[in-house]
């Protein structure tokens, strides 16, 4: 892994981390606006604790070292709620406001995961 790879991995990773990590926390907390985007798109309120929890343990997961797997599941589990904040913005009818967070954090997972170190990705069977 070349140095430039390995900055763009750690800048992406950190602001995916503090993102993921600022969000989740909102979340179990349940912070009125965030209970109140929650009613907007048709949700149910556990939803919330639902989120934040993953949210925590997918970010432990993609910064512990080892468990290569545990990271796949992670990032997808980050790209699958990212995407789908999205699509339920959309299908609400939300302004570009509402967008900006689940897509810088969609696009983070994204480039995090790309550029993630050999150590972290796993081993594919056919070699």
């Amino acid at each position: 892994m070349t140095k430039t790879n390995k900055i763009i991995y750690w800048i992406a990773t950190g602001w995916l981390a503090l993102g993921m990590l600022s969000s989740g926390i909102v979340q179990l907390l349940r912070v009125k606006e965030e209970v109140e985007m929650m009613t907007h798109l048709g949700y149910p309120l556990y939803f919330l604790t639902v989120l934040g929890v993953w949210k925590m343990l997918g970010l432990i997961a993609v910064l512990v070292p080892k468990f290569p797997v545990v990271k796949e599941w992670a990032y997808a589990g980050f790209f699958i709620a990212m995407s789908g904040a999205i699509v339920s913005h959309a299908v609400a009818g939300d302004g570009a406001k509402e967008f900006f967070g689940p897509s810088l954090l969609l696009i983070l997972t994204v480039v995090s995961w790309y550029f993630r170190p050999a150590d972290r990705k796993t081993v594919s069977l056919q070699q």
